[in-house]
């Protein structure tokens, strides 16, 4: 029997316009230092996001996302953070930022099998 680890998880966000503070959970980004575990799950509903009536550039978010995937992952292909031992790679990933995208505080908790537990997270706190 597997024991439970450590992980943290940051809810990333949509911030349409920065300035009102509105946003719209879009994806999770979870972390596990045992597993060696990183890795960002995210859905860009177009339909949900135009809610708040702006104009959204969805193919520069979904570039934007897709980079993040590119520095969990790790290596050349994520740039120069990329290549960093990969607690920082999620310490730069969910540092506090003012810009269109940003993350929620990381939070804690243990798990078994980090990516069922991302599942599990992405389906509660983005899909519901």
């Amino acid at each position: 029997m597997q024991e439970n680890q450590l992980y943290e998880y940051a809810v990333i966000r949509v911030v349409p316009k920065v300035e009102r503070e509105e946003f719209l959970n879009v994806g999770i980004i979870l972390y596990c230092k045992k597993q060696g575990f990183l890795m960002a799950k995210y859905i860009l509903d177009k339909q949900r996001l135009s809610i708040f009536g702006t104009e959204l550039d969805f193919e520069d978010l979904e570039k934007y996302l897709q980079t993040w995937e590119k520095i969990c992952i790790g290596g050349k292909d994520g740039g120069p953070i990329g290549i960093l031992p990969i607690a920082s790679r999620f310490r730069w990933l969910t540092a506090t930022r003012s810009t269109i995208i940003q993350t929620s505080k990381t939070h804690p908790g243990y798990s078994t099998d980090a990516l069922k537990t991302l599942d599990c997270l992405f389906e509660n706190l983005v899909l519901c």
